[in-house]
């Protein structure tokens, strides 16, 4: 094994003069507890300490006068002049590594965080040196050059931050680029979990662009460039923005009510995420009251917690059961018992659903299966002509299409059961169940 580590440093010396660092790095995994310089400078200590060897019983300093020109710490180590040289395959950078540290710093001034990680991309020049140096070594032990440069910098700045390194999740991820000599950093998001409550009709859950001029303005939008003049998640947004120093929000749903739907109960789940946030560490309930404040009579949002970004996808893949309450009219009387009848046969039989003809253009036209568990008559107008029913149905129903058979394409539906025209003329979300956080 010696013998193959001497003939392999004896072999990249010839290259030119090769640092500690990189020299080590070519055996980073043989050991442990120990840098890649202290690696490097063992090495080189090493095939000096032979080469004087050889030369005592030989009488032959060739090799020692050839290992000289890049064994530095080699030969101070045996009281020779070194002459001074950039490494060839690092081309200095492992000297730089105080300047990177601080660079790092420098951009992390102003960002709340507590744990970061450092990335290197090299440039052109250093990736072919390093492809040349494992190519003429032929070593199985090495490891890259930004994966040092990652370690040395995190280890620095660690120290100068107190701040911990973490490679799974870090807040902030600084990212050296080596060629242009500037850091670049990429800001893990902030996410929040709540519910909210929407108070009034005619608001989209999120921001819906005027689908004519796409957002740029036109006549038919009056020039806003937007369908709706504010949505659930234009109410959320802005004080969150404040709070977090964020650049901007995005709002992730379980699922979404219809516009002209009210969301009551204990409300929707949902997750706004705070993109690019200067500070982490908000007061979410001072948070909660502000958003309260500022959407007043529109949206009301409780139960504020942080959360990590797998949250978002659980949510979203999240087969939540809904609770509505329907208010109906009929285009003719109908009695009590007749309604009831008709609910009944809605509850018993499985509800074959193609996609509704007001949403196919956004969505596959396909025939779903879904249950309705219960349905409850709340009130029925003393000339029958109109009804408050509560129905509790599996995740995915579109209950409009239930009450209405969309032509046939809802099967059974309450008009057909009813045998007259029925429709839904509003709609309140009171219940989503099964969605925990």
């Amino acid at each position: 094994m010696m013998d193959h580590i001497f003939r392999t440093a004896s072999a990249i010396l010839t290259e030119g003069h090769i640092c500690d660092h990189c020299m080590g790095r070519l055996f980073a995994k043989l050991s442990t507890g120990l840098t890649n310089d202290q690696r490097g400078a063992a090495v080189k200590l090493a095939l000096a300490m032979e080469a004087d060897h050889t030369r005592r019983e030989t009488s032959n300093n060739s090799l020692l006068q050839d290992l000289a020109p890049s064994s530095i710490h080699a030969r101070k180590s045996l009281g020779q002049d070194v002459p001074q040289g950039r490494c060839w395959v690092c081309n200095g950078l492992f000297e730089q590594l105080d300047h990177w540290a601080d660079q790092v710093v420098d951009a992390l001034a102003g960002y709340e965080f507590d744990t970061f990680l450092i990335g290197t991309r090299p440039s052109g020049l250093l990736l072919e040196n390093e492809e040349i140096l494992w190519a003429g070594s032929g070593t199985q032990w090495a490891e890259p050059l930004k994966t040092e440069m990652n370690r040395e910098v995190g280890r620095r700045v660690e120290e100068m931050l107190g701040k911990r390194a973490d490679l799974n999740r870090p807040h902030i991820t600084a990212l050296l680029d080596i060629a242009k000599d500037n850091v670049e950093l990429e800001i893990r998001s902030l996410y929040i979990f709540g519910r909210y409550r929407k108070l009034i009709r005619g608001i989209p859950q999120t921001r819906w662009p005027c689908r004519e001029c796409r957002g740029k303005g036109c006549p038919r939008c009056n020039y806003t460039g937007r369908m709706y003049p504010v949505s659930v998640d234009e109410l959320i947004g802005p004080e969150v923005i404040k709070a977090a120093g964020a650049k901007d929000t995005v709002f992730h749903g379980a699922g979404r009510e219809d516009i002209d739907a009210l969301m009551l109960g204990d409300g929707r789940p949902f997750i706004v995420e705070a993109v690019q946030p200067l500070k982490r560490h908000i007061d979410l309930t001072r948070l909660q009251h502000r958003i309260n404040r500022y959407a007043a009579g529109k949206v009301e949002v409780l139960g504020l917690k942080y959360v990590e970004h797998p949250a978002v996808e659980a949510i979203k893949e999240a087969k939540a059961d809904k609770v509505y309450r329907l208010r109906l009219t009929f285009s003719a009387k109908i009695s009590e018992e007749s309604l009831i009848s008709a609910l009944d046969i809605i509850v018993r039989a499985p509800i074959m659903q193609t996609t509704p003809t007001r949403v196919v253009h956004r969505r596959a036209d396909l025939v779903r299966e879904r249950k309705v568990h219960y349905t409850e008559l709340e009130e029925l107008s003393p000339d029958g002509l109109s009804a408050t029913i509560v129905v509790g149905c599996q995740g995915g129903l579109y209950v409009k299409e239930l009450v209405s058979g969309d032509e046939g394409r809802t099967k059974p539906n309450l008009a057909e059961n009813l045998d007259v025209e029925a429709k839904v003329a509003e709609l309140d979300v009171i219940k989503i169940e099964g969605i925990i956080i």
